[in-house]
């Protein structure tokens, strides 16, 4: 079995990759990507078994490439959630050097916001595609002589032969970063002894008034919560219709059968609905 996570080596979705392995007592393969899109595009595709991508951050938010390419996917099914603690390091090629320029990618960046403000506020701040290959840059020659420092795993930087300038520079230090992992293959159904989430993806019409509280009332009169809401514009630009990403709690030992009405009666009150699975959720314990 071969794991796509969002790649070069170092960054936090490899670092999860590795203790999900563990965890789950597996000896797969871990192929790195490099972004997100094509990790899920890989499993769609068939050309690997499964991925771990990150969906949402505690501190940042949704990661919207991945809500938009599952809102897309035809055959991708979600099997379970990893929930990561996440710790950010500055690290450099000297720790003395004047630091002129930040690399990382746009999460650590705006997780550790408040401490860039503090410590390094003339500093240039450079997006990159990952962690890992924000450390990569500033360990080569052309970062400049020891100017340069990147946000990334302490991993990633001993990689890259970097050193710490600072660690957990986060904002919060309840920084967590959800992961799914991905297949083609449908979860399994959830044993009634266990407690999980059913994830919804829909798209009503933005012009009818009163469309998202008659979806959402649907789930409201028989009892069953939505843990989350996120919404983004279809990737088609119809202005006014936006596509809804729902987490839908099961109890453990409660009958399924409120959520399968529910979502049967949000599929006649939307345009189209897609149910991803319904999963387990994992804290990681690093």
């Amino acid at each position: 079995m071969v794991i796509g996570f969002l790649g070069p080596e170092g960054t936090h979705s490899e670092a999860a990759a590795m203790w999900l392995n563990e965890r789950m007592g597996r000896r797969s393969e871990l192929r790195a990507f490099p972004d997100i899109f094509s990790a899920i595009q890989a499993v769609e595709n068939g050309e690997i078994e499964s991925a771990l991508v990150p969906v949402e951050n505690s501190i940042e938010g949704a990661v919207n490439v991945t809500l938009d390419t599952l809102a897309q996917s035809e055959n991708i099914s979600v099997v379970r959630e990893v929930v990561w603690d996440v710790s950010n390091y500055l690290m450099g090629r000297n720790p003395s050097a004047e630091i002129t320029a930040i690399y990382s990618h746009p999460q650590p960046l705006a997780q550790c916001r408040r401490f860039l403000k503090d410590h390094y506020p003339n500093a240039r701040l450079i997006a990159t595609a990952s962690t890992a290959e924000a450390a990569r840059i500033v360990s080569s020659p052309g970062a400049g002589r020891g100017g340069a420092a990147a946000i990334c795993t302490a991993r990633a930087g001993a990689i890259n032969g970097l050193v710490t300038i600072a660690e957990d520079i986060q904002d919060s230090n309840s920084n967590k970063t959800k992961f799914y992992e991905l297949r083609r293959s449908r979860a399994a159904e959830l044993p009634m002894d266990e407690a999980g989430t059913a994830l919804i993806i829909f798209q009503i019409d933005g012009a009818k008034s009163g469309a998202l509280y008659e979806v959402l009332g649907e789930l409201a009169k028989r009892k069953v919560n939505m843990t989350r809401i996120e919404s983004r514009p279809p990737r088609e630009g119809m202005a006014g219709f936006y596509v809804f990403f729902v987490d839908i709690e099961i109890e453990r030992g409660r009958s399924r059968e409120p959520v399968d009405e529910a979502i049967a009666a949000i599929r006649e009150r939307s345009l189209w609905v897609k149910e991803l699975g319904r999963y387990p959720k994992i804290e990681a314990r690093q």
